[in-house]
């Protein structure tokens, strides 16, 4: 339950106590006025003694035993005999005392003011000495002053009293209306709790599913690449067998693919960024690359940097240079280009790379003879990279006029949220 709990209890507590203490309060002060007028002995006794038992069974049947019963009649029936009593005995104004909590428990509204302002008349009359004081001593203006001075405190006191009655009753409904959220809530949650344990595993799903694509790319990307990148340098290295230099410069080559595929293959297992990432900026990293396949391809190519070169995100760097190698690789396979042009364009909001060659080209939305686009899952490793960050890969080309592929995405700084 909590706190909510707690209030309740502590609540409850207060109403009880209050209860109890409203029950035995009238029949406690009776007693002590029965009793200080027992020693004093005046000459009335008789009477006050038979008024007393009077609103002692007044008490219990209307109070006590029939407590909803005859309300207003019965504060008027008790208020009277107090009246009584008070002007008899003085002492009595103890008794008369209990009439403001009995006129906030039997009464309501307006009549409960008015019965505040009775009691405190009677109080007043009892504090001067009774009637017969009063009357010897001729002190009626001053019982009137008094009992307005006791009206106006009676009517002060039960305007906060009701106020802080109203706001506990506010108080207990607002609890009550947590209980009831809290309990539809609970039953909301068990309900679905089923319906949880199904997004757990959608979501195991879609992560193992994530992972396979980003393998997928990474394999792609480095390895078959890679493979691609030593195959060509060996077929090139068995046709100059006859020229040790360029023999020996193939072969150098293919040993290095080697060792950079290797790495990178290492590197996707351990989910981290490309090695030429960790040790260089991204136009460094993607400057080497492109200098590395251009003299591995012998095809002129240039990396031209624009814009405030700074730090992004990795994911935003590891996407421009996977798309910058599959790009070349791409050339090397199918554009047989004479020359290759990258530009890297940091903007205030975005970071856009732009691959063209003067290559064979191709038709972009021509389908292959399995029902894929052209280019294969190259392009589509691209695309999804640059798109997992809500950026737009663009590819124009058509048969003789060369390639252009421009990936842009935003520019999220290092240590930036995705």
């Amino acid at each position: 339950m909590g706190i909510e709990g707690d209030l309740r209890e502590e609540f409850d507590r207060w109403e009880h106590a209050q209860t109890a203490t409203f029950k035995v309060l009238p029949y406690c002060l009776l007693a002590v006025s029965v009793s200080i007028t027992l020693l004093q002995l005046p000459v009335q006794l008789p009477l006050i003694l038979g008024l007393s038992f009077a609103a002692a069974l007044w008490l219990l049947w209307f109070h006590t035993l029939r407590p909803h019963a005859l309300r207003a009649g019965y504060y008027a029936g008790l208020l009277a005999m107090t009246a009584v009593l008070a002007a008899l005995a003085p002492w009595y104004g103890l008794f008369a005392f209990a009439g403001y909590p009995q006129a906030f428990q039997h009464l309501t509204g307006r009549s409960r003011y008015a019965g505040a302002a009775a009691t405190a008349v009677i109080s007043a009359m009892a504090f001067l000495g009774g009637i017969a004081k009063i009357n010897a001593e001729n002190l009626w203006w001053v019982w009137l002053g008094v009992s307005a001075l006791s009206v106006a405190l009676a009517g002060a006191v039960f305007y906060f009293v009701e106020m802080a009655y109203r706001r506990n009753e506010l108080q207990k409904q607002a609890l009550a209306e947590v209980h009831e959220v809290n309990v539809k809530l609970e039953a909301a949650l068990a309900e679905n709790a089923g319906l949880h344990a199904q997004l757990l595993v959608q979501a195991r799903e879609a992560g193992v599913l994530d992972e396979r694509q980003r393998m997928a790319r990474e394999i792609h990307d480095t390895l078959a690449q890679g493979l691609a990148g030593i195959l060509t340098q060996l077929q090139a290295a068995e046709q100059t067998a006859a020229e040790p230099t360029v023999l020996n410069r193939h072969l150098a080559n293919a040993t290095n693919l080697a060792r950079e595929s290797l790495v990178e293959a290492r590197r996707t297992v351990q989910s981290v960024e490309p090695s030429v990432l960790a040790e260089a900026r991204l136009p460094e990293a993607i400057s080497e690359v492109t200098r590395n396949w251009s003299a591995a391809n012998d095809v002129d190519a240039v990396l031209t940097t624009t814009g405030d070169a700074r730090p992004m995100h990795t994911d935003v760097e590891v996407a421009l240079l996977r798309t910058a190698q599959e790009a070349l690789s791409n050339v090397a396979k199918h554009a047989r280009a004479n020359r290759v042009g990258l530009t890297l364009s940091y903007m205030p909001d975005l970071v856009t790379l732009d691959v063209r060659d003067d290559g064979v080209g191709f038709e972009p939305n021509a389908k292959r003879a399995n029902g894929s686009a052209n280019g294969g899952f190259g392009l589509a490793g691209m695309r999804q990279r640059v798109q997992r960050l809500a950026g737009r890969l663009d590819v124009e080309s058509e048969p003789g006029r060369g390639t252009a592929i421009s990936a842009t995405v935003p520019a999220i700084p290092a240590g930036g949220e995705r």
